[in-house]
């Protein structure tokens, strides 16, 4: 009754659905630009000093940014547990890729500067493509997945079980809608990576980058336009069929659920969430006009407000719901139905309120002091302390 009047599970629930959204927004906002770094390199750098230039642009932000994601997937789990048996238990093969590129970065930074032979660093340049590349195309296509729905059900003790093989759940992840939200995703980084390499290299390095990068942001923003007339015209939205007690249990199975109607209907209902596609929109047109002028902050930060617009789209549009499924409606997740406990949400937001402003401030200190350009200079003068 005291933590009920402290704060209410209704509000709980809801504070850390937005939780788990600004911290995935972190994770593509920061680390995003170091995927696209990794994926631009083969393409921006042609020499091994352009590369070792654009390699440590992020070699000192790129494991801080990474903690985003750690963050989470921490979040996930302690907040949403019922999420994170089910999103990782039916993605197990996809993130198992993902953690597997996302490792072979910090090797790469770490022994491709440890011999000078050329093809020794073509080998470790090719693995930070790959730890880019990779992971920005999967976290796409599994946020296509969660829009068209997930095949699992739930048993009547809650546990979650899957149809198809392992192979047939990977594969079955690569559907035509999920792989176009997949190349928005990698489109949309190499933008951001782009715009990182245009304030923070200078040369032929920055000048490909801006290159490369503005067709990279007209590919996202039509890719963005084709998955938004996709999901009005041919992809089932769902939506509950009765009243739902938003301070219920968190069992999915006590409610009941539809697919029907079309997830944009959540524009009708809440007409101020247009916000997100139309920051979407403008800030991929504003950083690829700033990487076509030669501007460098700016450009950045257009290119963040283009992100947080895409990404947070996705979660507004699909409110309530945070996994779906395709095999029993019913066993899907919402934020209403498939939290931790009242009191394990408000401990953690005690943690997060205090926490959540000492990362920042230590993440803005961070990236005041290595503020400037990386040049060809800097490798070549510090070429023992640098990458």
């Amino acid at each position: 009754m005291i933590l009920n009047e402290l704060v209410s599970y209704e509000v709980l629930r809801l504070l850390w659905w937005a939780l788990l959204g600004v911290l995935l927004i972190g994770f593509a906002l920061t680390d995003g630009f170091d995927m696209g770094v990794g994926a631009l390199l083969p393409f921006v750098a042609k020499t091994d000093t352009e590369r070792r230039q654009t390699i440590n642009t992020i070699g000192p932000v790129w494991e801080g940014n990474q903690v985003w994601f750690i963050l989470g997937g921490g979040a996930i789990f302690a907040a949403w547990p019922p999420l994170y048996a089910v999103s990782f238990s039916g993605f197990y093969l996809a993130m198992f890729l993902i953690l597997a590129a996302l490792i072979l970065r910090p090797v790469a930074f770490k022994y491709r500067s440890k011999r000078p032979d050329p093809r020794w660093r073509s080998t470790w340049d090719w693995a930070l493509f790959i730890g880019g590349f990779v992971p920005a195309l999967l976290f796409g296509v599994a946020v296509g997945n969660v829009l068209l729905g997930v095949p699992f059900h739930l048993t009547p003790d809650l546990m979650p079980m899957y149809d198809g093989s392992a192979l047939g759940k990977l594969f079955g992840l690569l559907r035509p809608f999920a792989l176009l939200a997949g190349l928005v995703s990698v489109a949309m980084l190499l933008m951001h990576g782009a715009a990182w390499l245009s304030l923070k290299a200078d040369g032929a390095v920055r000048d490909r980058a801006r290159r490369i990068g503005t067709i990279a942001g007209m590919v996202a923003a039509v890719g963005y336009a084709l998955a938004g007339l996709w999901l009005a015209v041919g992809i089932d939205g769902y939506a509950f069929t009765h009243a739902v007690a938003h301070d219920g249990p968190s069992n999915p199975l006590m409610n009941s659920v539809a697919r029907e109607g079309s997830w944009l209907s959540a524009y009708v209902d809440r007409p101020w969430i247009v916000a997100a596609p139309l920051f979407g929109f403008v800030g991929i047109a504003m950083a690829v006009r700033g990487l076509r002028a030669g501007r460098d902050v700016s450009t950045l930060l257009w290119s963040k407000l283009g992100i947080f617009g895409i990404v947070s789209s996705v979660g507004l549009t699909m409110f309530p719901f945070i996994l779906p499924s395709t095999v029993d409606p019913n066993s899907s997740l919402t934020v209403w139905d498939s939290s931790s406990s009242h009191m394990t949400l408000f401990v953690m937001l005690v943690g997060a309120a205090f926490f959540m402003p000492l990362i920042l401030a230590y993440t803005a200190w961070v990236y005041k002091v290595l503020w400037g350009k990386v040049t060809q200079d800097d490798v070549t003068a510090n070429g023992d302390t640098l990458y």
